[in-house]
């Protein structure tokens, strides 16, 4: 059964770094991508960035390019996927979900409806 559990959130002062963590569990590596998405209150889920375990390409949307970046530890943890935020905002702030996509694909943009397996999700909050 695939599943995904996020871990990471929390609070932080503009311009501050977060690291959240995606740890998944049942992969037939490396048939797969993991994406990272974020939904703010009265907004809809946004797609941020997206790693594909086969050959550990990435996608990111504009919002995050140069802010964020999505990563793996291939020699300890392969299975389980980081998004370092670095220069957070206040607009950062929402709750932040990391979902599966079965094929190994990340195609920009990145659409909720194309990932599954969706964690319970971490509270990011950004204020001063």
């Amino acid at each position: 059964q695939l599943q995904v559990v996020e871990s990471g959130g929390g609070l932080v002062e503009p311009g501050g770094s977060l690291r959240l963590s995606c740890a998944a569990s049942g992969l037939t590596l490396p048939y797969a991508a993991i994406g990272w998405f974020r939904q703010a209150p009265g907004k809809n889920r946004e797609g941020l960035a997206c790693l594909s375990l086969s050959d550990s390409s990435t996608v990111y949307a504009d919002s995050v390019k140069g802010r964020f970046t999505i990563a793996r530890d291939n020699a300890n943890a392969p299975s389980t996927v980081y998004l370092q935020m670095n220069s957070l905002r206040p607009d950062d702030t929402a709750v932040y979900y990391c979902a599966i996509e079965r094929l190994g694909l990340c195609l920009s943009p990145l659409m909720p409806a194309d990932f599954g397996s969706w964690g319970q999700g971490t509270q990011v909050t950004v204020f001063s």
